[in-house]
């Protein structure tokens, strides 16, 4: 991965800069989110973007037609960078870095949290407020993911910090006291 971040970190530096510079950062990010959610979603796009077959020019009319109404110039000009420079394939990868740099900036702690069931809004407000706390931020961003096999309670990680607040977690903390004491 070290090597696809160096690739990948020179054009999301740029785009962070382009961002601020037109004082679009927040929109860049929000749209960079949708990017790359579509991305994830669609394994028959990024097929398709990383083909060798398709020429750039098929591919920057593919970008257009899916996203020129929903992105601002500063994004539109990096997908076409990207597929000019045949690095389409790490679009993701280079998203995925904007929006680590965009948290630096913004001081915005990103905590996947793990739960066993949805969370509800009010639940999420708390834990918001928690984590920020903890994590001595001015906001944090959540990555919301369920795992019922947690049985209840949930897992928060940020960076290396890890809270883990479910049942299995407290269940399996037990079993190794009880295993130290025998």
């Amino acid at each position: 991965m070290p090597l696809l971040n160096t690739i990948a970190t020179p054009y999301a530096e740029a785009l962070i800069q382009v961002a601020e510079a037109r004082k679009e950062t927040d929109i860049v990010a929000e749209q960079a989110k949708g990017v790359l959610a579509v991305l994830l979603s669609s394994p028959e796009l990024r097929a398709a973007l990383a083909s060798p077959v398709l020429e750039p020019a098929a591919k920057k009319a593919a970008l257009a037609t899916l996203f020129n109404d929903q992105v601002t110039p500063s994004l539109q000009n990096l997908l076409k960078l990207l597929a000019d420079r045949q690095r389409l394939p790490m679009l993701d990868a280079v998203l995925g870095r904007f929006l680590e740099l965009y948290r630096e900036l913004r001081n915005i702690t990103l905590a996947k949290v793990t739960s066993a069931a949805v969370l509800s809004e009010k639940q999420q407000a708390e834990l918001n407020k928690k984590v920020q706390t903890i994590a001595g931020s001015k906001a944090v961003e959540f990555d919301l993911v369920v795992d019922p096999s947690l049985i209840g309670g949930f897992i928060v990680s940020m960076g290396s910090q890890v809270i883990d607040a479910s049942l299995s977690g407290q269940v399996r903390r037990l079993g190794l006291a009880l295993a130290q004491v025998s």
